[in-house]
């Protein structure tokens, strides 16, 4: 289906603005109007400093990315590389099962970045936010992006996948980054129903507790079903969404919330703290 992959390669940049802009705005208002936890602590300092990184990232790291991606895909499509070009499966099946099993690689690299001290480093940038909000979504080393979009290159490389399928996971991904990390409440019918495929932000959210067994649980990015697949799944945080604290207990202090400080966290030497996760807003 070239004309569907020459359409949305036509209209990437508009998906990726609408996937940021557009769904970043929504969830900034709903927040506002209907936050499902008080948050305590300097909002306007976290904003602008995880503001500032987000910049960054956009100049170095995560608009490149979906570019490197899409750019990978199409030169594996020229050169017929991939299990999926060399399948002949239909279009439509492709891009499914694209979504799916690059969704899967997604979970794993999550893990990888959990479970290797070196790539923890890197991704403790994002889970030492104190507070979690839209903001944290884009809260990442740039390195951790760029670490990241070489795992999603030898993806593409080995699946195969067609191009457009590749522009759709990268505008979802922005968009679901979004809400996953959104302070919003959803309806508990709407949250039990979407959570059993879909990372909704309940689900998120205890990924950000500051309990390390609730940290390395729900490291999904779009479909849950990997947490339930293969057993590291978490339904609710112990403490309740409202009382549960966020974050990391050995990055507590008010000057981690500084950009420049959130760039120097991967070379500070920390012990992963796995006690009562009662700890003390940023000092």
């Amino acid at each position: 289906m070239a004309a569907v992959d020459s359409f949305l390669l036509e209209h990437q940049s508009a998906l990726m603005q609408i996937a940021f802009f557009g769904v970043v705005s929504v969830l900034l208002l709903w927040e506002a109007a209907g936050p499902r936890r008080r948050e305590q602590g300097s909002t306007a300092l976290r904003w602008l400093n995880n503001g500032a990184l987000t910049g960054l990232n956009v100049l170095v790291a995560r608009m490149l990315a979906p570019a490197l991606h899409v750019s990978a895909a199409l030169i594996v499509r020229d050169q017929g590389w991939g299990v999926l070009h060399r399948s002949g499966a239909p279009y439509w099946a492709a891009v499914a099962v694209s979504l799916v099993v690059l969704d899967l690689t997604a979970y794993a690299v999550h893990r990888a970045f959990h479970g290797v001290p070196l790539l923890w480093r890197l991704h403790r940038v994002h889970h030492a936010d104190p507070a979690l909000d839209v903001t944290t979504g884009f809260r990442f080393h740039p390195l951790e992006d760029a670490v990241a979009g070489l795992f999603g290159i030898a993806a593409i490389a080995v699946l195969g996948p067609p191009v457009g399928a590749v522009v759709i996971r990268e505008a979802l991904v922005v968009a679901h980054a979004s809400l996953a990390h959104a302070n919003v409440r959803l309806w508990r019918g709407i949250d039990r129903a979407a959570r059993l495929v879909l990372v909704t932000p309940d689900v998120h959210r205890v990924h950000h507790s500051a309990l390390a067994r609730e940290t390395d649980s729900n490291f999904g990015i779009v479909l849950s079903v990997w947490d339930r697949l293969f057993g590291t799944y978490c339904a609710q945080p112990s403490l309740g969404h409202e009382a549960m604290t966020i974050g990391l207990r050995e990055f507590r202090h008010r000057k981690y919330l500084l950009v420049h400080w959130m760039l120097a966290l991967p070379l500070l030497s920390a012990t992963r703290a796995s006690g009562s996760g009662d700890v003390p807003p940023p000092a």
